[in-house]
């Protein structure tokens, strides 16, 4: 398409549609762009131009303010003349098949505000001239930037980097947050200065080796640490018993040994993973490591706990049993009990396999168990429950479709179902890939993730667990699991599958983003879920997205000053979330993803969601801030 004739135009904004072929010559339109003087903007972001891009981009108007590339197929060098685009606050080709280096020039872009070029094939060395841009307050590549002082992220992961990871990103007063996983980098700095707001710092899976700096011990406000899958060896530093902060730290797959220290015992941690290393010694029993010991209980204690075991104490119903709340009159805990109705078929085994299932797991966001009954009640007839942690936000099924009084609370924002989601994937991640013998959920849906007083998410209900080695030496298991959750081949009576798991949490995903069940009245016709949303991949994601969330969508834009850039990130969470929930829904097990890689995927959403709050935090503190000064110089 000519543009060339369009003298006056100031803006093209194209994003988000389908626009090329896949072709060469799917960026021959910015060739035309040259003749257009007073061009500020240009947005195709999120189409499927593909093809190299041309040596005219240098010759685009010297007033365009934004330009933004990303998410096509846009492949080769970048080219050299974009340096001559000296007007750009914003330059976007993230999420494309650029290869080759970063050109020096970029550097001479000294208004840019905002650089992406993250999820690319990029090479090479760092070019120190990026360290020139100063007003850069959002990067998305590695660079030598001691002089950005204003910067708050840095976006590194998903590149072909290597080499050291500059000093000088160490010496970034303003800096939050520091990404650099999924790269090839060997080495870390021998040392680097204190960065006093720098609360996330992830190296993941690089090339690291040697052992781990003891300056990481400086970095007071760390509340994300994240080394795994490097060649780290030695201890964990004794300066780390300072990061008092430490909310999540990852060590895992490394070759690090000697004693896991003490002082760990002392930190509030949500998250710690220590596995596949080479520790010794005496685990820890205090503080994160600490377990309840398995209680005692008697039919006549959870009797009295449960209030007689009244209606007014019950809190769910299942196809085994019901679940009532009570409270154990020794230790004053709040607990959940579940009694199962031995006179239906299939509740003793449905026990047996809970109690099978949970004896020997342990993780953050599995329901925990403390105790079982197995008894004789008071008219003789046998009794059996489980002692559950009390979960005092009750089901994710009631808060995305709660009804009556209920309904009022029951809103959930962008950030908890993310959060949630991530936490249901961690759960299966560890029931698949992390215990001693993999286990199968077979029943995840809404109705059995529980939610914690901080809305953690707990996936609980293991009646119809089976470890995969039983299901390997068994024949077909037939129709198990719930209708609407279950994966297809279950109700062609195929054998159970961690992909089964998979297909599951797939609907589980699509039912948080579009607040349809998948029983609802709209799917009928051969049209379910999985297709409803798969139809509207990726320009009509938006149609189907709770309403909900669109209205917080708006919220958060409003506050971030560059509106349409934030506006574009929320999508794009939006649409990735969607894709996974595709993705992992699909009828062919072969082709649905390992929950491994949805835990990461999933993270990388949140990484980029987080970059969007914290902008808009920054906005609003600086807001803050403006009007306090003007109150002090007022009076």
């Amino acid at each position: 398409m000519n543009f060339g004739s369009l003298k006056g135009l100031f803006r093209l904004e194209l994003r988000a549609n389908e626009l090329g072929i896949g072709k060469a010559r799917d960026l021959s339109f910015l060739d035309s762009l040259t003749n257009c003087s007073s061009l500020q903007w240009v947005d195709v972001s999120r189409n499927c131009l593909s093809g190299a891009l041309p040596n005219s981009i240098a010759n685009l108007s010297t007033q365009l303010t934004f330009l933004s590339l990303g998410s096509n197929m846009i492949f080769g060098n970048i080219p050299s003349g974009i340096q001559n685009l000296i007007g750009l606050t914003l330059l976007g080709m993230e999420y494309n098949y650029l290869t080759g280096t970063i050109p020096i020039g970029v550097g001479k872009l000294n208004k840019l505000e905002e650089l992406y070029f993250d999820s690319n094939g990029l090479s090479g060395k760092i070019p120190p001239s990026l360290g020139n841009i100063t007003r850069l307050y959002d990067l998305y590549i590695p660079s030598n930037l001691g002089n950005c002082i204003n910067l708050n992220l840095i976006y590194l992961f998903n590149n072909n980097f290597s080499g050291t990871l500059p000093n000088q990103l160490f010496s970034i007063p303003s800096l939050i947050e520091l990404q650099a996983g999924n790269n090839f980098f060997t080495n870390l700095p021998h040392e680097a200065s204190y960065l006093k707001a720098l609360g996330t710092f992830n190296v993941s899976n690089n090339k690291l080796s040697g052992e781990i700096p003891s300056w990481l011990g400086n970095f007071l406000s760390l509340e994300y640490l994240v080394l795994d899958g490097n060649f780290f060896q030695g201890s964990i530093p004794s300066t780390f018993s300072t990061l008092k902060g430490l909310r999540y730290l990852d060590l895992s797959r490394n070759n690090l040994s000697g004693k896991i220290p003490r002082y760990l015992e002392k930190f509030s941690l949500e998250y710690l993973i220590l596995s596949f290393n080479n520790f010794e010694g005496e685990l820890l029993k205090q503080g994160v490591f600490g377990n309840d010991p398995f209680m005692n209980l008697s039919y006549a204690e959870l009797y009295k706990a449960t209030d007689e075991f009244s209606l007014a104490n019950l809190i769910g119903t299942g196809s085994f049993g019901v679940v009532y709340k009570g409270i154990l009159d020794h230790v004053g805990t709040m607990v959940a009990v579940k009694v199962f109705n031995l006179q239906q078929q299939g509740a003793l085994q449905s026990f047996m396999a809970e109690c099978k299932a949970l004896r020997n797991i342990r993780h953050r966001n599995l329901v925990k168990i403390l105790t079982c009954c197995s008894s004789i009640d008071f008219k003789g007839n046998d009794f059996k429950a489980l002692v559950y942690e009390y979960m005092s936000n009750g089901s994710l099924e009631n808060w995305l479709h709660g009804e009556g009084h209920d309904q009022s609370r029951r809103n959930l924002k962008f950030t908890q179902r993310l959060n949630i989601a991530i936490d249901v994937a961690s759960a299966l991640d560890y029931l698949h890939n992390h215990c001693q013998t993999s286990i199968i959920h077979q029943d995840l849906k809404p109705s059995n993730i529980l939610l914690d007083e901080d809305m953690i998410a707990h996936v609980g209900d293991f009646g119809l667990a089976r470890f995969l080695s039983e299901v390997a030496h068994s024949s077909s298991v037939g129709m198990k699991g719930s209708i609407g959750s279950i994966a297809l081949e279950y109700a062609m009576g195929g054998k159970a599958s961690t992909q089964g798991d998979v297909c599951s949490y797939g609907i589980l995903l699509l039912e948080m983003i579009t607040g349809k069940g998948p029983t609802d009245d709209v799917f009928k016709d051969n049209l379910s879920l999985h297709h409803f949303a798969k139809l509207a991949l990726a320009e009509r994601v938006m149609e189907i997205v709770n309403p909900q969330l669109l209205l917080e969508e708006s919220e958060v834009i409003q506050g971030n000053e560059n509106q349409i850039n934030t506006r574009n990130r929320m999508h794009d969470c939006l649409i990735s979330m969607v894709k996974i929930g595709v993705l992992c829904s699909a009828e062919s097990p072969r082709k649905r993803m390992q929950m491994r890689d949805v835990v990461a995927e999933m993270h990388t959403i949140k990484d980029l969601y987080l970059g969007v709050m914290i902008q808009r935090d920054k906005q609003v503190r600086s807001q803050i801030l403006d009007e306090g000064l003007s109150y002090l110089r007022h009076y």
